[in-house]
């Protein structure tokens, strides 16, 4: 009898245990942030959203009416600092001619990616192939924020969420362009 009770103390022990390391664990995972990508095809704007929070918004160029941007919810797949971009029977190695600049971070989507470019006046347009292109210089600020795994969401047009999101950096743009209107030693 004496060798059932021992075997339940240890027993409720190990179950104290465990519970006390799920209770832990579980406490962990809510302190982490929730961070994802949001892209405003419409927009030609990407926001960096960490626990429902902008932290950065870019501006981008999309897919062209003839190659349109996917639209969707994907996936970091992978992370490629310097890529090598191949093309239709053409292989560019890193530098200043690779059409997907100096960063790729490749979606769950294959053959679409967020990248950098070698024609930075393509921002703001509808003009890449599909991907969304960047700067090179803020690709790889994103490059440092993301990780592999994180979500990046695709959306054609505007939601709510999304004019949450777009719509103080729309306010600060339209506000700085009227500013530069209005002022200056001509300003009436």
């Amino acid at each position: 009898m004496q060798k059932v009770e021992d075997q339940i103390k240890r027993l409720a022990a190990f179950t104290s245990v465990m519970l006390i390391a799920a209770a832990e664990a579980m406490a962990q995972d809510k302190q982490q942030s929730t961070r994802r990508i949001v892209v405003s095809l419409a927009d030609r704007k990407l926001a960096v959203v960490e626990d429902d929070k902008v932290v950065r918004i870019f501006e981008v160029a999309v897919g062209a009416p003839v190659s349109p941007s996917p639209v969707g919810i994907f996936k970091i797949a992978n992370s490629i600092a310097d890529p090598t971009w191949y093309g239709k029977g053409k292989v560019v190695p890193p530098g200043k001619g690779n059409p997907i600049g100096t960063r790729w971070l490749g979606l769950s989507l294959q053959g679409y990616g967020i990248h950098g470019t070698n024609v930075p006046s393509s921002i703001g347009h509808a003009a890449s192939h599909g991907c969304i292109r960047m700067r090179n210089r803020e690709v790889e600020e994103l490059f440092k924020m993301v990780r592999v795994g994180d979500p990046v969401e695709l959306y054609a047009e505007r939601n709510p969420e999304l004019d949450r999101f777009f719509e103080r950096a729309t306010l600060v743009a339209e506000t700085s362009a009227t500013a530069g209107m209005v002022s200056g030693p001509n300003a009436q």
